[in-house]
């Protein structure tokens, strides 16, 4: 993924100041310039953490320009979610005239050594920005092992930079972790395309696990199979939606997952015997898209359609 020395899309940058008083403006503009006239790695470290004496902790809230204009500039890219502080960090990040060279990598492993969690979340943030952001796969893998849940979706969810960089074990190792800590799965940016027979079997393992220890089956753990489950994962599915499982919500992903699967002849036997009203409206929305092609619903309708209903995820 190539971007230009100055990689933070335009737009996002004249909102990060426009939304600051003309002290927080003042203080950005000067640490940028500074960073762009060239720092030590110390000095970068230090006013990438000063950063939070003069902006705001608050959501950015993106216009509907601003994150077109982020996903433009790196498809796959959404700043839906990114704080005020985390935008203007990233923005000072990419300030750096040396993006390509070994020196910022440094500066930015220096960086990560001493950060603290709003910080890391900024850096992890940043990756897919840079050029040759490959250089910085081991450094995102790290972030997925964190147990810092805002930490591991700012590597993870919401940014191309896993499904452009991490081969399928380390992609795998991603999309597990999500379902383990109840990560947005769903926000993981092409997911559909990284689905694997491999992934299929580890999220029916671990389904398999969480049933037999009592507990309830994570309703996103089914995007992890697409048609990659085979008869396997539609018995898991059935077992699932079973009526016997209290778990409506979980009912529910599951009908989902059998339209993942291509299933639409089943859901539409299923609808015709199922007496709880959400269910049998998921299993009608499942089967017409499953009848929509392959793959369908992909994993943004899969998260669409189950929050539809009163009581959603």
């Amino acid at each position: 993924m190539v971007t230009t020395p100055d990689a933070l899309p335009s737009r996002l940058r004249a909102a990060t100041h426009a939304r600051l008083p003309p002290a927080g403006q003042a203080w950005l503009g000067g640490a940028a310039a500074e960073i762009a006239n060239g720092v030590s790695a110390e000095r970068f470290g230090a006013l990438l953490s000063l950063a939070s004496r003069h902006v705001p902790r608050r959501p950015l809230t993106p216009t509907a320009d601003e994150r077109r204009d982020a996903a433009a500039r790196v498809p796959g890219l959404e700043v839906e979610r990114w704080t005020l502080l985390e935008t203007a960090r990233v923005g000072l990040i990419m300030a750096r005239p040396d993006l390509a060279n070994a020196e910022a990598v440094a500066a930015m492993e220096s960086a990560f050594r001493f950060a603290d969690e709003g910080e890391l979340c900024a850096l992890y943030r940043s990756l897919a920005l840079w050029p040759d952001a490959a250089r910085f796969r081991w450094r995102a893998g790290e972030g997925c092992r964190t147990n810092m849940r805002s930490v591991f979706e700012a590597v993870a969810c919401d940014t191309p930079f896993p499904a452009a960089w991490f081969d399928d074990v380390a992609f795998q190792q991603c999309v597990v972790k999500a379902i383990f800590v109840g990560a947005p799965v769903w926000r993981i940016v092409a997911l559909d395309r990284r689905l694997t027979p491999e992934l299929a079997r580890i999220a029916l393992d671990l389904a398999d696990e969480r049933r037999s220890a009592g507990r309830p089956v994570p309703p996103e753990l089914w995007l992890a199979l697409g048609r990659h489950g085979g008869e396997r994962g539609v018995a898991s599915l059935l077992k699932e939606l079973d009526p016997a499982n209290p778990e409506r919500l979980g009912r529910r992903a599951a009908a989902l997952g059998l339209a993942r699967a291509g299933e639409a002849a089943r859901l539409a036997d299923l609808r015709t015997k199922e007496r709880d009203a959400e269910v049998k409206a998921t299993l009608d929305a499942a089967e017409r898209l499953a009848r929509g092609g392959a793959g369908a619903p992909d994993a943004a309708a899969f998260h669409a359609e189950l929050v539809s209903a009163p009581g959603g995820a």
